[in-house]
């Protein structure tokens, strides 16, 4: 490893202990361990009886809820609709989702996974009448209609309309369900009603308490948070990883909001739009249950409900970019790939040869192996590149040693004719350090899609039980700082082999001692322990790839012959023995002799302030 190559991996490993640092996986240690449980489960189909609710005497429902009254007393039942992918519960009492279950995921912990249940959730909408109540359909009791069969297009589904009765109207809500879709339709009507409703916007709230469906808690929590996209072409969101409480209000129209559990989305998407939005979220780290709450409110324009044009739809599924793309647009930002570069790597790049790759091949852990064949082979002509700068700067290591005796501490000097032999034989410092760099889109981008592929979750790979998490190969008794309370043997690989790498690159470049050999031991040796829980995705990643660059550099070094390499190197020392130098070796030159120049002037007007010792004046002798 020389200088160059150090100079690249310094900046690698910087980049990457600056993202650790932000966006590593912490585990409170006074935080108590999250329940392995999940909801109650959901009611059984059709309508059932439910636990009685409290409804409204009729002295105090005449007088909050006016002409509503009469829709104020009942008792709450529970309505389904079912696909293969979803089961949706409804209460008669507000004629709101209730509950939702993801028919064909689990939990970590193997039970059913309910998104949202009774206890964790509260959807509800109010408005105001022109007498100045405040109307919750949650005070109201709805008639539901029987499940009934429905149809969009030449899609089939089932529906079912939650009415209520009131003096001078109704109000009706329409739920229908296609097959095999993850999206609920939703239409609000209130015909009869117009002249009763205030010209003011009509509001949803969502309240929404998170909890733990992965293995890795604080990871869990710190993935989920609310998205949302405006009219503008603007989209947003809270905070992820703060355990602060955050806010955001929207600065105009939202399309649609979407509350993120980690590998799962709740949205809300508008066939107009939303007025406006107000979103934000707390986390109470003393809460063993609810891992987050998360709350969002939206307001309705009343024209829409007055011209029956309240359409919505409600989004209850996976984390899916592929599957997110086509609910909405800009919908898939729910699923974050990174920022700028690092996003359109992982969009363009790592999820068509992934999505590609798993049509023919069942095992995860084969795929990530053959993706990072496919990017080492690509990357190819850059190792190739970085390993002949290698081999130059071993050919004129003899030169080099002898600049360094000659010069002997005078490191600035040692410097400006190092980089004069670099021009007199056409080597560029830089030639090395640049290949590396520009491999740092595909490094960093990995670090966001391992952890964020729904596409990973739970699925096994020797003895990892979910790549998208961290794999256990021992639990610790105990919990160590910085590491975690269990060892990742993919972490272990990784470091080992990353180990074996420095020390094979320090037997053969001499180039690699002092502070760069210690560094280079270092860091791998800092990575075990930020990396120990992190997705065993991305560790399995690094240990394959760390042996498929061994295999590239016994590969590439028989086709690198030292002894053409020095002739070529000789050629061109003749080639440019009148040729100055130009381009970026000319400022860095002309950087170089400025600071020596600098350096002499100093050390002069050093000595120019300090009086000759033959001038010193003598300190008079004390007599006796």
């Amino acid at each position: 490893m020389d200088k160059n190559q150090a100079t690249g991996l310094f900046l690698i490993s910087a980049l990457l202990l600056v993202y650790l640092f932000f966006f590593a996986p912490k585990k409170p240690e006074d935080q108590p361990a999250a329940k392995a449980t999940t909801t109650t489960a959901a009611a059984q189909p059709g309508v059932a009886p439910a636990a009685p609710a409290a409804p409204l005497d009729s002295a105090t429902a005449a007088r909050t809820l006016g002409a509503f009254a009469t829709a104020a007393q009942g008792t709450a039942q529970q309505v389904q609709l079912q696909n293969p992918n979803l089961t949706v519960t409804f209460s008669t009492k507000g004629g709101q989702i209730e509950a939702v279950r993801l028919n064909k995921y689990k939990t970590f912990f193997g039970k059913p996974l309910d998104l949202l249940d009774a206890q964790s959730a509260r959807l509800d909408l109010n408005f105001r009448t022109i007498a100045g109540q405040k109307i919750r359909l949650s005070d109201l009791y709805f008639q539901p209609t029987a499940v009934a069969p429905a149809s969009v297009g030449e899609r089939k589904g089932q529906s079912v309309t939650f009415s209520a009765e009131v003096a001078g109207g109704r109000v009706e809500q329409v739920y229908t369900l296609l097959d095999d879709s993850y999206e609920l339709g939703y239409n609000l009507r209130m015909p009869g009603l117009a002249s009763t409703l205030a010209k003011e916007p009509l509001t949803f709230s969502f309240v929404d308490r998170v909890r733990q469906t992965e293995q890795d808690a604080p990871q869990n929590r710190n993935h989920s948070t609310i998205n949302h996209y405006l009219a503008a072409d603007d989209h947003g969101s809270l905070a992820e990883a703060s355990e602060n409480p955050e806010e955001i209000i929207a600065s105009g129209p939202v399309k649609w909001a979407a509350h993120k559990h980690d590998f799962f989305i709740a949205g809300f998407i508008a066939d107009n739009q939303f007025t406006t939005g107000k979103f934000n979220s707390r986390v109470d780290l003393g809460d063993s249950t609810y891992l987050k709450t998360m709350s969002t409110t939206l307001t309705i324009p009343v024209a829409d409900v007055e011209q029956n044009k309240a359409g919505f739809r409600f989004y209850f599924g996976p984390n899916s970019f592929p599957v997110l793309k086509a609910v909405t647009p800009q919908f898939e930002r729910n699923v974050y790939l990174g920022w700028g570069i690092f996003r359109w790597v992982n969009q363009f790049v790592v999820l068509p040869v992934f999505h590609f790759l798993e049509q023919f091949i069942g095992s995860y852990g084969v795929i990530i192996a053959i993706l990072v064949l496919i990017i080492k082979l690509v990357t190819w002509p850059l190792t190739y590149k970085t390993y002949v700068s290698q081999a130059k700067m071993k050919v004129l290591k003899p030169e080099i040693d002898e600049l360094k005796e000659k010069h002997g501490d005078d490191q600035a000097k040692v410097q400006s004719e190092t980089m004069k032999l670099y021009s007199a034989f056409g080597v560029s410092p830089l030639s090395g350090c640049v290949p590396t760099l520009l491999t740092i889109p595909i490094v960093l981008a990995m670090f966001q899609f391992f952890p964020n592929a729904i596409e990973l979750r739970q699925e096994h790979f020797l003895w990892a039980k979910d790549l998208s998490s961290y794999d256990v190969f021992l639990k610790l008794p105990f919990y160590v700082k910085w590491y975690g309370d269990h060892v990742s043997m993919f972490t272990l690989l990784m470091t080992a082999s990353t180990l074996l790498m420095t020390w094979q690159s320090s037997q053969t470049n001499t180039q690699m001692q002092g502070q760069m050999k210690v560094m280079g031991y270092a860091m791998p040796i800092v990575y075990m322990f930020v990396l120990n829980s992190f997705s065993a995705g991305l560790t399995w990643y690094y240990f394959v790839s760390n042996m498929i660059t061994f295999g590239q550099q016994f590969i590439t070094k028989a086709f690198v012959d030292e002894t053409k390499l020095r002739a070529q190197l000789e050629a061109n020392k003749v080639k440019n023995k009148d040729k100055k130098p130009g381009g970026f070796q000319a400022r860095l030159a002309e950087a170089m002799r400025t600071a020596q120049e600098r350096e002499a002037q100093a050390k002069q007007g050093g000595n120019a302030g300090a009086p000759d010792k033959a001038d010193k004046p003598k300190k008079p002798t004390r007599r006796s």
